[in-house]
């Protein structure tokens, strides 16, 4: 018989919807290890959270997260709040005994962060945390030709996560435009993602040196927001951008690689560009989210009258996850990534196995932000073990 997991899940909007998508489809497309109970869905605006209940799919509501945590029926919490309750809400579950995933960035600063990880390794729960694009057959693709020594010696990494989304300058300030709530702008929501990638696939930092900047200084109140969408106030009432536009930085890799990384939310025309490319002594790979189903690959080993990066589709059942979706050539989406996500945390409880990427990545990846952030106040390269 397959274990039982009921899941409370904390959150409804943009990253809550997506959650609860792949908590449907995990079950109905793979064969996950245990039977998934979609018990409650957590928020404080009752009428947008009853109807989101029911359309995502979940057996009842709470607006408390206190309850939810300490409901019995109740064996993972899945945390998709905004940044500043993420510490608070993950301690609490851990020490009450419940599994937990947690959306990144994972906490406002590298001492909350940390606080989770001791929680949750006190408490012996699995934990995750959310970085999807982990996930994708051509990231692991990539992670696979890199291990196995394809493109030899890693030299470079370049990385690119940009956006557009508040370039206009009446586009109110949400919450993702408030440092109290969501610790820091495009660097933490965007750069996270790419470092994280970059940690995967090419190994730990050494040093950071960054740059940053708040390109609209203040913006009006928002009104109403679901997703990247919102809507101002009609009284115009401006309130201070606390948080960067656009982070660039460099780095160190302990490898002996260099880094170059870019996140902004300034780029005219780039909608959700993420976008890494890694040069080594024998070849390339280049990875772009936009065409997610394809990675560009070369060789210096091919012979030279037909070297040149070639374009792998990712949609053989030969590639991870692929067999469960659809026939050759039927591509898949960023949806996808969170359904791979989430069965990778169901595989971790049902198997007592560790869930990766886990807590540690998180933490690791929050020290590297934070590398990076004391970098540009005070000047000059930050060793990351020093944070």
């Amino acid at each position: 018989m397959k274990k039982k997991i009921g899941v409370g899940l904390i959150g409804y909007k943009f990253m809550g919807k997506a959650h609860s998508n792949a908590w449907r489809k995990a079950g109905m497309f793979f064969d996950a290890p245990a039977d998934v109970h979609m018990q409650a869905i957590c928020g404080r605006d009752e009428d947008w959270l009853k109807q989101s209940a029911q359309k995502y799919g979940w057996n009842g509501y709470e607006t408390s997260w206190q309850k939810l945590i300490g409901r019995e029926d109740i064996h993972a919490i899945d945390i998709t709040a905004p940044s500043d309750m993420h510490m608070e809400i993950a301690v609490a579950a851990a020490e009450a005994g419940k599994h937990v995933i947690c959306e990144k960035p994972m906490a406002l600063n590298v001492a909350d962060a940390r606080k989770m990880l001791a929680a949750a390794d006190k408490s012996g729960v699995k934990h995750q945390i959310g970085f999807n694009y982990r996930f994708a057959p051509a990231v692991l693709l990539a992670k696979e030709l890199i291990d196995k020594g394809k493109i030899g010696k890693v030299f470079h990494f370049r990385g690119q996560y940009l956006q557009d989304f508040i370039i206009d300058p009446l586009f109110p300030r949400i919450w993702r435009l408030d440092k109290s709530v969501a610790g820091s702008g495009s660097h933490g929501d965007l750069s996270a993602h790419v470092i994280d990638l970059a940690r995967f696939l090419v190994g730990e930092f050494k040093t950071v040196t960054g740059m940053s900047k708040t390109f609209i200084k203040e913006r009006p109140l928002v009104e109403r927001m679901e997703g990247l969408s919102a809507t101002a106030g009609t009284d115009v009432e401006m309130a201070p951008v606390t948080v960067d536009d656009a982070t660039l930085f460099l780095t160190e890799f302990e490898c002996g690689a260099l880094g170059v990384f870019e996140a902004t939310r300034f780029a005219a025309g780039h909608k959700n560009a993420l976008r890494f490319e890694i040069n080594g002594s024998l070849g390339s790979i280049i990875f772009e989210l936009e065409r997610l189903n394809e990675l560009q690959f070369f060789s210096r080993e091919d012979d030279a009258n037909a070297q040149g990066f070639r374009s792998i589709m990712v949609t053989e059942a030969t590639h991870p996850y692929i067999s469960a979706w659809w026939p050759p050539g039927h591509i898949i989406g960023y949806e996808h990534t969170f359904v791979h996500e989430i069965l990778s945390f169901i595989t971790s409880i049902a198997n007592d196995s560790r869930a990766l990427p886990d807590f540690n990545d998180g933490v690791k990846c929050s020290q590297i932000l934070e590398a990076v952030d004391v970098s540009i106040e005070n000047g000059g390269w930050v060793n990351v073990g020093d944070i």
